[in-house]
């Protein structure tokens, strides 16, 4: 039994989390942290929820780590904080937050050399098997096509485009060859002449509640292939972020992402 402790434990994400814990027999939600000065410090986590007392109450972070893998899904700089906090305590982590700097992102990636890390831009299965039919898509059409990415999210959400988006983009830019630096176009707007082939266009909504959506098309004269993804519910990235935690437990220390996870590589 994989024990769980999560970061965040009264966020958005962090309720899905301990849903997601209750779900899978293979975990334990051994603890849940939130920050300082929360009004959730000593709450059941399960009431938290919206599932019913779990007899443990969220916690601020300490040095107290006696879980086996935990799971952060908060914002960058909290991120980077319960990063060096995992690395400083020698227990692996797993990393979907989004949004991260350049700098951040370095940081994130150097964790891998020292603690066990699963860090995706989306843990939901349908999106890590999208990533593999955008890998034939793009040998097949991407060539010929204009390529084009939307998404949409919540009208909370911080950070745009979306790190799923920007991570779709450049599984599509390595598959070409190309640099997605130098070839996304991020909206557009007036008079901006004809599209040049090779441009990886990018198109972002924020409204309401949701969840999340994410389109990808190959267009050309006469024919276009679009391939979606639309999520529901968070408990689909909570449910994919708890069992990379348990897949987790018993690797050696290095930086794997969802694709390793499921065996998609």
């Amino acid at each position: 039994m994989t024990k769980i402790g999560i970061f965040g434990a009264n966020g958005r994400m962090g309720r899905a989390l301990i849903e997601a814990c209750e779900q899978n027999e293979a975990v334990t939600l051994h603890q849940a942290f939130v920050r300082e000065g929360s009004a959730f410090n000593g709450i059941d986590v399960g009431e938290i929820a919206g599932i019913g007392s779990l007899g443990l109450p969220a916690q601020v972070c300490t040095d107290a780590a006696s879980a086996d893998v935990y799971i952060d899904f908060t914002l960058p700089d909290a991120s980077i904080n319960n990063i060096r906090w995992c690395v400083a305590n020698n227990k692996p982590i797993i990393i979907g937050t989004t949004g991260f700097s350049k700098e951040q992102l370095a940081e994130v990636k150097a964790a891998g050399e020292k603690i066990p890390v699963v860090f995706a831009a989306n843990m939901s299965v349908g999106v890590n098997l999208l990533f593999k039919l955008l890998e034939m898509a793009s040998k097949v059409m991407g060539d010929y096509t204009d390529i084009e990415i939307w998404e949409a999210h919540h009208r909370f959400k911080k950070d745009a485009p979306s790190g799923t988006a920007l991570a779709l983009g450049q599984v599509i830019a390595d598959t070409l060859g190309r640099d997605l630096d130098e070839k996304a176009i991020y909206g557009r707007e007036g008079n901006t002449g004809e599209r040049p082939r090779d441009e990886i266009g990018f198109a972002t909504i924020r409204a309401g509640d949701i969840v999340g959506e994410h389109t990808v098309m190959f267009a050309d004269i006469g024919e276009r292939i679009e391939i979606t993804h639309k999520a529901s519910s968070r408990l689909t990235f909570a449910k994919g972020a708890v069992r990379a935690a348990h897949w987790l437990s018993d690797k050696p220390t290095a930086l794997y992402d969802m694709q390793d996870v499921l065996g998609l590589k």
